[in-house]
């Protein structure tokens, strides 16, 4: 009687030591579901931001181009008029904004108009063009904020 006390707390011991073939491969399934709905909806939360960005981008823009016609009682083409490109080097347009992911521009049809106007033009670049619903972002001198997919098509849900 004395070995069956023995080797029962050993055999036990022995079981619960480590994990079985099953079970690890009951939680390598687990978290490949898991990765797969996780992965996309992060993906798509980085391209929103990435849409935040160029849209808080161009909204600045807009407020850069009304200071200066505050002043100059005209809009301007010039990145250097607007705060661009100020460590020294001449800048044109487009400015690529944050992280890279979009270019920036503004558009002054004739400065000498009756009734002057921009356009500020928001566009997708390197990684961010796979967001092919909200390639283009506009903004125009009247506050119509406009945005376009890859096929150019307007698209109303990214503004």
């Amino acid at each position: 009687m004395t070995r069956t006390h023995r080797e029962t707390p050993v055999r036990a011991i022995r079981r619960s030591a480590g994990f079985t073939l099953i079970e690890l491969m009951i939680t390598v399934v687990v978290l490949a579901i898991l990765t797969m709905i996780a992965v996309p909806i992060y993906e798509h939360q980085i391209e929103e931001s990435r849409r935040t960005q160029a849209r808080t981008a161009l909204l600045e823009l807009a407020e850069r181009e009304e200071r200066y016609y505050a002043t100059n009682n005209a809009y301007t083409n010039n990145p250097a008029d607007l705060g661009y490109g100020t460590s020294g080097a001449p800048v044109a347009w487009p400015v690529t904004i944050g992280g890279g992911y979009y270019q920036i521009e503004a558009t002054v049809p004739d400065p000498n108009l009756a009734i002057p106007s921009y356009l500020l033009t928001a566009t997708a670049i390197g990684t961010q063009t796979a967001d092919t619903d909200c390639q283009i972002f506009t903004v125009d001198s009247t506050g119509v904020e406009t945005s376009y997919n890859a096929a150019g098509t307007v698209t109303t849900d990214c503004w």
